[in-house]
């Protein structure tokens, strides 16, 4: 290859890798303004928020339900990536699934505001799937690392503890002086071994 098909090459993969990150960045930032303002938040909000423009958030993500849709994969990802990572870095298995607990809380804050748009557009009916399929497996193996260590009593089924955990989230962001974390804790409390 000449030097200067390799340069093509190379700037090729500098803006695919800077798409990349622009992408990211634009995911976070949705994610946040969602969560602070509702899956209806402007797109301008979402971009100045990135540091982009808006044409920049169209280029990416043409529809409203593109970027929800995107969204809902980034985050589901990001707790998913995080279980393994929590697990090696954690002091123990247990704590490692109170901070996991804590990133799937924040995603379902999340995820709650985006029911309206699924629920309104049937191109969302897998990502329910998707998400089981990813973050179960997940809760699964820091489940058995807690109680594999005696941290906690074994038994409990990750799919019943993200349940449980969703439905204490319902209703978090519409009552003040409702705290979905306090009952979390408490529930966390209820599984260790030596209660």
């Amino acid at each position: 290859m000449t030097a200067a098909g390799q340069s093509a090459q190379s700037q090729g993969r500098t803006k695919r890798a800077d798409a990349v990150r622009n992408q990211q960045t634009l995911l976070s930032a949705a994610a946040e303004v969602f969560a602070a303002s509702g899956i209806d938040a402007p797109i301008r909000e979402i971009a100045a928020r990135a540091g982009v423009g808006v044409g920049t958030m169209y280029r990416h993500f043409p529809t409203r339900a593109d970027l929800v849709v995107a969204v809902y994969r980034h985050q589901v990802e990001a707790c998913a990536e995080a279980g393994p990572a929590l697990l090696a870095a954690a002091d123990s298995p247990l704590a490692a699934l109170r901070q996991w607990i804590d990133l799937f809380v924040d995603f379902l804050a999340t995820k709650h505001g985006l029911a309206s748009t699924q629920a309104a557009d049937t191109g969302f009916d897998a990502l329910h799937t998707y998400f089981l399929d990813r973050l179960v497996p997940v809760c699964t193996d820091l489940l058995d690392a807690a109680a594999g260590a005696g941290e906690i009593r074994p038994g409990t089924r990750a799919y019943e503890l993200m349940r449980g955990i969703g439905n204490l989230c319902l209703g978090g962001d519409s009552d003040p002086r409702y705290d979905p974390r306090r009952l979390i804790d408490l529930l966390l409390r209820g599984l260790r071994a030596d209660a």
